[in-house]
């Protein structure tokens, strides 16, 4: 079982609260934003694998933000708008839109329009593209990325394997999401993690050398990094 991570920007309230309650009874993680700072910082938080975007937003225009997102990283963006002339599409198509819907819209195609669209995108980029941050720091814990280098709490240096290593940087890319077995495996471009129990077991090494409770069982999916994660490039 996999969840995707929806992002709905929506300055309407009871739009977006219908949005958001119908797409969760299908299955997904949903969270919400509002204008281009809660935006940005929604993606600042993690992993985000399609993002549903108001072009109309207040002070703010969805074409202008949809061109800033895009500029920085290749999450699929679906525009959605009461405006839905020929030269208005475009214009979200020229700035990196993956597509574009009109309001007032059948929610069963907004479902289907984005389901295609998630098709579409490799998740392993979904999973990675956000590792770009140079220092991550989470509940006193710092990894340095430039260094490659995990330092615990206490100011001391743990030492990690790559393939450790390379866990604990999918697993920062994507806080409080669950991510299943599967997934991790495609993320870290291991064909032998995705056999047998090998991913559990790299986990158990990571706990026991990290913190235990950082990385939580998710019955039925895989597991949750289950700390906050604070990004800084250096």
């Amino acid at each position: 079982m996999s969840l995707h991570k929806l992002l709905v920007v929506e300055d309407d309230d009871d739009m977006a609260a219908m949005m958001a309650e119908y797409l969760q009874r299908q299955g997904f993680f949903v969270t919400r934003a509002a204008d281009r700072d809660s935006t940005l910082a929604a993606l600042g938080e993690g992993r985000v694998d399609l993002i549903l975007l108001d072009v109309s937003l207040g002070r703010d225009n969805g074409v202008d933000i949809c061109a800033e997102i895009r500029a920085a990283q290749d999450v699929p963006i679906i525009m959605v708008s009461a405006l839905s002339a020929d030269h208005q599409r475009m214009a979200g198509y020229q700035v990196g839109a993956d597509d574009y819907i009109a309001k007032p819209f059948n929610p069963e195609l907004l479902l289907a329009r984005i389901r295609a669209v998630l098709r579409r995108a490799h998740r392993a980029t979904s999973l990675t593209h956000r590792r770009r941050a140079s220092r991550f720091l989470f509940s006193g814990w710092v990894y340095d990325a430039q260094r490659d280098e995990v330092t615990a709490p206490g100011g001391w240096q743990v030492s990690l394997s790559s393939r450790e290593t390379a866990l604990l940087r999918v697993l920062l890319a994507n806080p409080l999401i669950p991510l299943s077995r599967e997934e991790i495996a495609d993320a870290l471009e291991d064909e032998e993690a995705a056999e047998g129990r090998a991913i559990d077991m790299l986990v158990n090494r990571l706990r026991h050398k990290t913190d235990a409770t950082l990385i939580r069982t998710e019955r039925g999916i895989g597991y949750v990094f289950a700390a906050n994660v604070e990004r800084q490039d250096v």
